[in-house]
């Protein structure tokens, strides 16, 4: 049976199609300007030629050119047809040109490439219903989610959100003790360790290549006197107790979340109290349409989070973009039923939840 096609209803289906591979395509191209210091070259220099930017970086001009074009068609850029310049706006910059912004993006296109290169594994995980972890992941994985990860926590975590948990930051700072909860790279401990002088923090993971990284990372700021990382998994949490417990961004991808926050509680010290950080999402799917991290977490969750929780062979995979109440369905499984929302500009793109036993 022939079907009649809706002309509007195809171009706009074409328009949509050719579209997202304009996006896709310039992807590389955004991780060229990253790698090859373009960006940060840019960066406050006002209109730039081609020959401005070879002569400002020793890079071949006419590769710059077109690199130039292309990200400037793209929308990165503008232009100055007159003076053939080009210009990185200072708020453009401040997503693109540096890691120490809050607002970076940058960190995010290079795990791309692990996308791709993991494509043949996932798409044999929807035939045989398998998963793998964040560790067996392409190793450009990791390094996204820490650069990805790291403003949002530098700009919030230690200065906004543990100090809206009642008592938390004053524990801290009068050496009190944290726990990391599936801690990756470690990102989150050594924010809080900074912040907090005389704060003992523990981090743990499954993943030891993670674990190895962030000790080394310890090592480095000169906190590993203050700052443990353990492979572990986060239903046997080690060496408690402690005043705080914190899952950064990592229950969802827990094969047996309920029994992770179980554990939680009986890590706490009385009166303790557990922070939960994870993505924005919806309670309904049919909400999550005006959600602006929904897109991003969707995919994210198909392509990493999900094969995470899979992997582990427990009783639910919540996947990212589980929702709040969901959120407070586990909590109070595990024993947590005083849950408090806190809402704070410095966290547009999480659900953080306070609770208590």
């Amino acid at each position: 049976m022939e079907t009649t096609l809706d002309p509007a209803r195809l171009e706009a289906a074409i328009g949509k199609t050719f579209g997202e591979l304009g996006v896709s395509v310039t992807g590389p191209l955004i991780v060229l300007g990253d790698r090859l210091g373009l960006w940060a070259a840019l960066a406050g220099a006002g209109p730039t030629t081609p020959a401005d930017l070879a002569a400002r970086t020793g890079l071949n001009e006419r590769y710059l050119r077109e690199w130039l074009r292309a990200v400037c068609v793209a929308g990165y850029l503008d232009y100055d047809p007159a003076a053939e310049a080009f210009t990185l706006t200072d708020e453009m910059a401040a997503v693109l040109a540096t890691d120490s912004s809050p607002t970076s993006l940058i960190g995010v296109f290079a795990g791309f490439e692990a996308l791709w290169a993991d494509l043949p594994r996932i798409e044999d995980f929807f035939r045989t219903g398998a998963g793998m972890g964040w560790g067996d992941h392409h190793p450009a994985m990791a390094g996204s989610q820490e650069r990805f990860t790291r403003p949002m926590y530098a700009a919030g975590l230690a200065t906004a959100w543990l100090p809206a948990v009642e008592g938390a930051a004053q524990r801290l700072a009068a050496g009190g003790s944290l726990l990391d909860a599936g801690c990756g790279r470690g990102v989150a401990s050594l924010i809080i360790a900074e912040a907090y002088p005389l704060a003992r923090v523990t981090g743990i993971d499954v993943d030891d290549a993670a674990i190895a990284y962030a000790r080394k990372c310890a090592a480095e700021a000169g906190l590993a006197g203050r700052v443990t990382f353990e492979v572990a998994d986060a239903a046997a949490i080690p060496n408690g107790p402690y005043d705080v417990v914190m899952f950064s961004d990592s229950l969802h991808d827990l094969g047996d979340p309920v029994s992770a926050i179980a554990a939680a509680g009986r890590a706490l010290v009385p009166g303790g109290a557990l922070l939960l950080v994870e993505p924005l999402a919806a309670d309904r799917f049919e909400d999550d349409f005006t959600n602006p991290y929904a897109r991003i977490g969707y995919a994210i969750s198909t392509m990493a989070c999900l094969p995470s929780g899979v992997a582990q062979a427990g009783p639910a995979q919540l996947g990212a973009m589980a929702g709040e109440a969901k959120l407070r369905e586990i909590l109070a499984a595990g024993g947590f039923t005083d849950v408090r929302r806190i809402v704070t500009p410095t966290a547009p793109f999480n659900i953080l939840l306070e609770g208590r036993l």
